[in-house]
């Protein structure tokens, strides 16, 4: 069963939300890149850092969930 995810950032006056199905987890990080990297965007490559750093926790908590 598929889960829809959903990662927010809330950066000066732009909001930046993510919304992506579980095993997409690659692609989101490929589009945080993507972001990052285009000049034109208040979206850098902290934000990236800390929205990818929240996705695996996300994914480490569940993977416990399921382990005990």
């Amino acid at each position: 069963m598929s889960v829809i995810r959903q990662l927010s950032l809330v950066k000066n006056d732009e909001r930046f939300v993510f919304r992506y199905q579980t095993g997409q987890e690659a692609e989101v990080i490929d589009a945080f890149a993507s972001l990052a990297s285009n000049g034109s965007s208040e979206f850098d490559w902290f934000d990236a850092a800390v929205l990818s750093y929240q996705m695996g926790r996300r994914l480490e908590t569940e993977l416990d969930q399921i382990a005990t």
